[in-house]
């Protein structure tokens, strides 16, 4: 595979391509996954869940996303490099670029930060500097707490013309990408048409520019609660890297998700 840039995902949303994300936390599921053709490799904080039994991401360190987006980097084969911002790394602007540079001489290629509006001065602090950024909308696990659980965002309308809002705002500020987690199918659909970045969904439905899924609950390695919005693709005897294949081909011919995968208003 080619190696991917922001200027890839930019065209497939111009040219109305879908492309495919996964998680990955070590050398090994990253080259397989970039081996595959997945065009985005997301070295989430979802690590201190799946790898470290932790029952949130909040307790996730930077020296903790460091380290794996390192060993991500080691085993990657052409995916662009997406880390996340761990909880607590950019509350001021001067904080969030300290901690995007040590992500990015990790080996990181974009950061991740979640939340709207407030960020705009960050966001666009980042921007002037040289860091790509994906700002990540709808429910954002850091804020787990405040929610009091993981819960479907933007069901009501205030909400919802909030979130699009906070969409445009990042796209103003110069984010060079979106993700929306847990919103209902048609807020996703009117937020995708309402930007001109690329716009990622987990549970947010099929009209979004690209889907993500943590690499360990579409290889059916999650022992706990299955998410409503996760396709199990270790079947039928596939190895691991031909789920990969079927999960990326599946996202790019737009038949994942599929209307079960998603929430209504």
């Amino acid at each position: 595979m080619r190696n991917t840039t922001i200027q890839t995902l930019h065209k497939c949303k111009q040219a109305g391509e879908k492309f495919a994300v996964v998680t990955a936390y070590d050398a090994t599921f990253a080259h397989l996954a970039s081996d595959a053709g997945i065009e985005v490799i997301l070295v989430g904080d979802s690590l201190g869940m799946v790898l470290q039994g932790e029952d949130s991401t909040v307790p996730v360190t930077l020296e903790h996303m460091c380290y794996h987006t390192q060993a991500v980097k080691n085993g990657n084969q052409g995916s662009l490099i997406m880390s996340d911002l761990p909880f607590m790394s950019y509350a001021t602007p001067e904080q969030a670029i300290d901690s995007a540079a040590m992500l990015m001489q990790a080996g990181a290629q974009m950061v991740k930060l979640e939340g709207g509006a407030w960020l705009v001065d960050t966001v666009e602090m980042m921007s002037e500097r040289g860091i790509p950024v994906c700002a990540h909308l709808g429910l954002t696990p850091q804020y787990v707490h405040k929610f009091g659980g993981y819960k479907v965002q933007g069901r009501e309308d205030a909400a919802a013309t909030q979130m699009i809002k906070d969409a445009q705002a990042m796209e103003a500020a110069g984010a060079d990408i979106l993700l929306l987690e847990c919103v209902p199918s048609e807020l996703a659909k009117k937020l995708t048409e309402s930007v001109s970045i690329p716009v990622i969904g987990i549970g947010a439905g099929s009209d979004t520019d690209a889907q993500v899924l943590v690499c360990y609950d579409m290889l059916g390695m999650n022992p706990g609660h299955i998410p409503k919005f996760v396709k199990n693709y270790m079947v039928d005897g596939r190895t691991i890297s031909q789920a990969f294949e079927a999960y990326a081909q599946e996202v790019k011919a737009g038949t994942f998700p599929a209307p079960e995968h998603g929430f209504s208003a």
